[in-house]
């Protein structure tokens, strides 16, 4: 079954009104020839989701990427060189072993 990707098949429908609601709670401003090129775009999107909410995922695991992945990791070990003292000296504060940085929350 073929459907058309026609703004006026789908069944939730975006007037003028509704973009202007949208761009105002978006906090965009938006002019009158806008506020006519977005409706029937946003009416496409819905009709895109419609579609999608068609497909029959029952039984389909969710995934994050079509490939499986899996993460390089390398061993969790301490690899600061024991050169701390050496790394400090170059700090213009040092505190307990630790760079000391100005308080930036008040």
């Amino acid at each position: 079954m073929q459907r058309s990707m026609d703004a006026s098949a789908a069944v939730m429908s975006v007037d003028a009104a509704t973009v202007r609601h949208i761009a105002r709670l978006a906090r965009i401003a938006v002019s009158d020839a806008e506020v006519e090129a977005l409706a029937p775009e946003l009416n496409n999107i819905l009709g895109w989701v419609e579609q999608l909410q068609e497909v029959d995922v029952a039984g389909v695991e969710p995934m994050t990427a079509v490939i499986p992945n899996t993460l390089r990791l390398r061993d969790d070990e301490v690899a600061d060189g024991g050169i701390r003292d050496a790394v400090l000296a170059n700090a213009p504060a040092a505190e307990h072993g630790f760079f000391a940085v100005p308080k930036v929350i008040e």
